[in-house]
């Protein structure tokens, strides 16, 4: 299947990190989001029945991501990945990149991140 909703440049500040003063101030997090999902209902139809609601997706990934504090974004990202899967059924597979620009790490970069793909077990 080639079908795919994409989410780009999620921003949200979040108080994830290893670091004290991380858990203190928070930072600035994006997430990108790549939802595999068969869309040709969808196509065919024209009603928002037959795909996922892009705002519902972004309301869901907003809250998984920001309900809890996590010491790692691998443990964030894959509780947005399940709680994305959870709520809607039609997703066949989830890939999530959480993008960490302000990591506390002494050198000069441009991004650093992490990107995980989840699917349903079959």
């Amino acid at each position: 299947m080639t079908d795919r909703i994409f989410i780009r440049g999620l921003a949200l500040h979040a108080y994830h990190g290893v670091m004290a003063h991380e858990a203190k101030v928070g930072q600035s997090f994006t997430i990108d989001l790549d939802l595999d999902i068969d869309l040709s209902d969808a196509a065919r139809s024209d009603k928002v029945v037959d795909t996922v609601s892009y705002d519902k997706v972004v309301e869901c990934a907003s809250e998984a991501f920001c309900a809890q504090r996590f010491r790692l974004i691998e443990a964030a990202a894959g509780r947005v990945a399940d709680a994305v899967l959870a709520a809607f059924p039609r997703v066949i597979a989830v890939k999530v990149t959480i993008h960490k620009p302000h990591a506390p790490i002494a050198a000069t970069f441009s991004d650093v991140g992490v990107t995980l793909s989840r699917g349903r077990k079959r």
